[in-house]
């Protein structure tokens, strides 16, 4: 008789979150566990050949098998690139003021007050 598995599966969007506690053979893999728990019933928008899947935040395959105590969480996809975001964040800060516009570091409220109160003739600016 093989041994048994106590395994969790979880999926979770904003509003709604599941986890799906069963015990599986010792050589199921993740998609057998995932199909098995019935979360594919409750979420019809999974799919797996998109969704990525983990076990304890880790990625791994759907064709990897289960240890006791696994707990196997899907993916939703990402609504933005974190990478772009985080560049129109910065622009925008350069924009408004808030960050140097050469470096990107903080603008200090002692930076600001010197630049307003220099004049053109401080700035090396000659005019005759």
């Amino acid at each position: 008789m093989a041994e048994q598995l106590s395994i969790e599966v979880v999926y979770g969007l904003p509003h709604k979150q599941s986890l799906i506690s069963l015990v599986v053979s010792s050589n199921t893999t993740v998609e057998q566990a995932i199909v098995q728990s019935g979360v594919l019933n409750l979420y019809p928008d999974i799919n797996l050949s998109k969704n990525k899947v983990g076990i304890w935040n880790r990625s791994c395959k759907l064709n990897d098998t289960l240890k006791s105590g696994d707990r196997i969480e899907i993916y939703r996809p990402l609504i933005a690139d974190p990478k772009e975001i985080r560049k129109l964040r910065a622009q925008k800060a350069k924009d408004e003021g808030r960050a140097n516009k050469i470096t990107g570091a903080k603008v200090s409220s002692d930076d600001q007050a010197e630049t307003s109160q220099t004049s053109p003739d401080e700035k090396g600016n000659t005019e005759s």
